[in-house]
Parts: C-alpha cells; sequence; structure tokens
C-alpha cells in the first residue's frame, strides 16, 4: 500500500534520493580485477562467516553502493543476520575504470565475474542477487543466460526496464524528461571525466574510441537516451548501433530462459516503464514470480505515511529471500 500522501508515481520515484534520510551503513572495500584488466569494486556490509548467506546488491544507472535503497537493502538484510555485498558498476565507486568501456544495462559478464568470485572465495554460503532497475535488467540478463549454472539460490529485481528501446521513449515523456534531463547531466560527466583521464594518461587504450565520441561541446547537445547510447554507450561497448545494444541487452529477451527461483517487484505506474513493456505470464519461466503492484513509482515503493514512511524493498526482498533457505517456515 503506497504512503498516504505518496500515492503519485513522482512523488514515490522522488522521495528515497530527495527527502528520505539516507540510511548509513559501514562499508569494508575489496577490489575484484577483471581478466581484462579493468577491476570493480565490492561493498561489503558485514563479516561472512563459511556458510552464512551473501546478497550480492546490484544499484541501477547513476547510483553506485552509497545509493539510498542499497544502503537501505543492506542494513535490513543485516538485520537478519545476513552479509551482503554491493557491487560498483565500472567506474561508479569514485575511482574511474581503467578501460573505454563502460558499464551499461547489458554488463552480465561483469556480475558474471562477481558471481564466480564470490563462489570461488565462499563456496559454502548461499548468494542471492538483487537488482534495481538498470542492476536488475543485467540480473535479469544474467539469470537467464546462465541458466542452471547461475551459481544463485535465490534473485530479486525491482523495476526493471524490460524493454531498453521503449523505455528509452517513456523517459522522454511528460514529467519523466525530468528523469532524462538528471541521467543526462550524470552520463555526460562520466564521459567526460573519462575522456580527461585517458588524455592524461597514454597507457589506457583505446584513445582514439573516445575522441571519437566527439566534442565534449557536442556531446551536450544530447538530450535523449537514444542519442546518448548510439553515440556513447554502443561503440564504447562492441554494439553496432543504439538497435543492437536494446536488443541484446534487454531483459525481456531472456526471462523465459531463468531457472534460479526469481522475483520481480514492479510497479504499473513505474514512470520509466510503458505498462506494455510489462512482461506477460506467458514470457515467465517457471521458477519466477512477477508481483506487480498498482502504485510504486521507480525504486519508491514507501509504505506507511509522510510522518512514519515504511520501505516496503526492505522488508519484503529480506523476507521472500529467508524464505528460500531449506527448513525456513
Amino acid at each position: 500500500m503506497a504512503a498516504h500522501g505518496l500515492r503519485n508515481p513522482h512523488l514515490q520515484t522522488l522521495w528515497g534520493p530527495l527527502w528520505r534520510t539516507r540510511p548509513v551503513v559501514e562499508h569494508r572495500r575489496e577490489r575484484l580485477w577483471l581478466a581484462d584488466g579493468d577491476f570493480l569494486d565490492l561493498d561489503w556490509h558485514g563479516a561472512p562467516s563459511s556458510d552464512a548467506p551473501i546478497v550480492l546488491v546490484l544499484h541501477g544507472l547513476t547510483g553506485s553502493s552509497a545509493s539510498h535503497y542499497v544502503a537501505g537493502q543492506q542494513r535490513a538484510l543485516a538485520t537478519q543476520g545476513w552479509t551482503s555485498v554491493a557491487l560498483n558498476w565500472r567506474g561508479c565507486s569514485g575511482e574511474p575504470n581503467l578501460l573505454a568501456r563502460s558499464y551499461h544495462s547489458g554488463a552480465s559478464e561483469d556480475l558474471a565475474a562477481a558471481v564466480a568470485h564470490l563462489r570461488t572465495t565462499h563456496p559454502l554460503a548461499p548468494l542471492y542477487a538483487v537488482g534495481y532497475s538498470l542492476g536488475g535488467n543485467v540480473l535479469l540478463k544474467y539469470l537467464g543466460e546462465s541458466g542452471s549454472e547461475s551459481g544463485l539460490q535465490g534473485a530479486v529485481a525491482v523495476s526493471v526496464p524490460f524493454r531498453l528501446d521503449q523505455c528509452a521513449d517513456r523517459i522522454g515523456q511528460g514529467f519523466s524528461k525530468v528523469y532524462q534531463a538528471h541521467f543526462m547531466r550524470e552520463m555526460l560527466v562520466y564521459v567526460t571525466n573519462k575522456q580527461r583521464q585517458f588524455r592524461h594518461d597514454a597507457r589506457h587504450a583505446p584513445l582514439a574510441t573516445l575522441e571519437n565520441l566527439g566534442s565534449i561541446k557536442s556531446l551536450r547537445k544530447m538530450r535523449t537516451f537514444w542519442e546518448f547510447d548510439d553515440r556513447v554507450t554502443a561503440p564504447l561497448n562492441g554494439y553496432l548501433n543504439v538497435d543492437d545494444y536494446y536488443r541484446r541487452a534487454s531483459s525481456r529477451y531472456f526471462l523465459g530462459a531463468i531457472n534460479t527461483p526469481t522475483l520481480i517487484i514492479h510497479a504499473e505506474d513505474d514512470p520509466f516503464v510503458f505498462k506494455h513493456s510489462i512482461p506477460e505470464a506467458s514470457e515467465l519461466s517457471a521458477c519466477t514470480t512477477l508481483e506487480l503492484h498498482a502504485k510504486g513509482g521507480h525504486v519508491g515503493f514507501v509504505e506507511g505515511s509522510l510522518k512514519t514512511p515504511g520501505y516496503y524493498l526492505e522488508r519484503r526482498i529480506p523476507q521472500w529471500l529467508a524464505a528460500l533457505r531449506p527448513g525456513s517456515a
């Protein structure tokens, strides 16, 4: 039930980043070096033991382990005695990544590397994953690609942009243009910082790939996801063009192959996602549950009241994951 006074989808969406007191959690950082010479930073909350559950938490576009929904979920998991580790996608941990490539909605190979690392270093621990928005899309894509070899005992995906092309259209409509403008500003900073880094460090190739993106002035003229993903995301990450990227990275095409117990939490009023972008029941595998709410916005799901707000995701997700454990009630 949406909080009294917060039934509007935009208020649901904006409450967390604008008005919520940000949860404070202590992190221990681990750097995971990847086979291509780049790195991912993993931020642990809680000390893992040999066979206690671990939850891998995946942030969304322009987020990090410091995002309110990541910190809130890590704190909630800790209350039931579970260790969590927040994965910062490439370049999102406060330090630029080393390669020209960026993080993006289809980066399931980076998630696969993180899962493989955790399985190797904590082989007895049940491993789960929770992904939000972009992170949820990557998670569902990974689950479909890996099938029965996911290495996860369960997964939860929240507010997923199931069809990237349709979501790029949706965020360009009405009040959602405000979100689009915000993301475009943040992504431009990401790219310009990367260009600046590569110009001052000749070890990092291919410099030409970044230079070919165009001048900072021309990049600032971009207004839509379609433009950004065609000019930046696709060429930096080996896609032919924006259409190739959206087709190959959209999680909706991978849902039927998921073989890991999975919960998808989504709101019909999500201002980033058309209703027709939400998958039909026939598209889901037998082990996938779609929990569809009439209200909740995008990664919102604030309940209670304005005076005493509650956070449904931080109540529901730990509860659902705990129920997967053998011997649970």
